[in-house]
């Protein structure tokens, strides 16, 4: 299945999409939260789809897409798994996943502008494969990790480089800022994805191909990731894994390119849609 979101921000019902069109399922799910992963939900869905397919309210493309999923409880990051984009931005490659968190006020919508922070100079693109949870997971094994997620996502994993590498500390102040993990179009259920270690990752700006590669480049894989992370913190149902970038981001070119008022980001991953954001001064 792919889950969607719909509506104006902060009123967003769920939604699926079948056959390239929108349906409104609001009448039998309330949304896509916490909650619905973990009471067996997507299961629940996929039998109310079915039983009801003909008599869902068809949703016009004209209107706005949130994150496809609600505000979860973390958005877990994984950063330098891909060796090009270690080796572009001068870091080593790490002997074990180097994780931070990114701020879940910093959920929006796949299409949603993207707001350049105050006082930033230095606002950058990654296109991110990322990984939904289904299940609460905690110390799980790597051969058992793919029972506990949902599905997959695309995510704009949008940094402010200034606030995370030079003003000390974890490089968290660099990625939280509002409108900075736009998600989606869809949510994908892991079964349409047929091999999600050989998917296709793309972002241009302006029209421009900046990033253009393949989760087989990942160094840490799926399993890998969500085991590794549930030794350090419980991962909840409908939790985000952003799983890395490859290389190509605005950091990297040599002199650097930033984001200013006015870009345009549009990015893909094969199998999980493609989303466009504009970019905007803070007001």
């Amino acid at each position: 299945m792919k889950l969607i979101r719909f509506g104006d921000e902060g009123k967003e019902k769920p939604g699926v999409c079948l056959y390239d069109k929108w349906y409104d399922v609001s009448g039998f799910i309330r949304d896509y939260d916490e909650q619905f992963f973990a009471n067996g939900g997507l299961p629940h869905l996929a039998f109310m789809v079915q039983q009801h397919e003909t008599m869902l309210q068809e949703v016009s493309k004209t209107t706005r897409l949130g994150s496809p999923i609600a505000r979860p409880s973390k958005i877990v990051c994984i950063g330098l798994n891909y060796a090009d984009h270690a080796k572009e931005t001068g870091a080593a490659t790490p002997s074990e996943p180097i994780i931070f968190m990114k701020s879940t006020t910093a959920l929006c919508g796949p299409n949603d502008n993207i707001i350049i922070p105050r006082d930033s100079e230095k606002t950058d693109w990654e296109v991110e494969l990322a990984v939904v949870i289904e299940k609460k997971a905690s110390y799980v094994t790597e051969a058992e990790a793919m029972d506990y997620v949902a599905g997959y996502a695309l995510h704009n994993d949008v940094s402010e480089r200034a606030f995370q590498l030079e003003m000390n500390g974890t490089w968290d102040k660099g990625k939280g800022c509002d409108t900075f993990a736009p998600i989606g179009p869809w949510l994908v259920t892991k079964d349409e994805i047929a091999d999600v270690n050989n998917l296709k990752l793309w972002l241009t700006l302006n029209g421009k191909t900046m990033q253009d590669g393949t989760t087989a480049n990942l160094i840490f894989n799926i399993p890998f990731l969500v085991s590794y992370i549930s030794r350090f913190m419980t991962l909840l149902p409908g939790d985000v894994i952003s799983t890395g970038t490859p290389a190509g981001v605005g950091l990297g070119f040599k002199p650097a390119i930033f984001l200013k008022p006015g870009d345009v980001v549009e990015l893909g991953i094969d199998g999980l849609g493609s989303s466009k954001q504009t970019l905007v001064a803070y007001k």
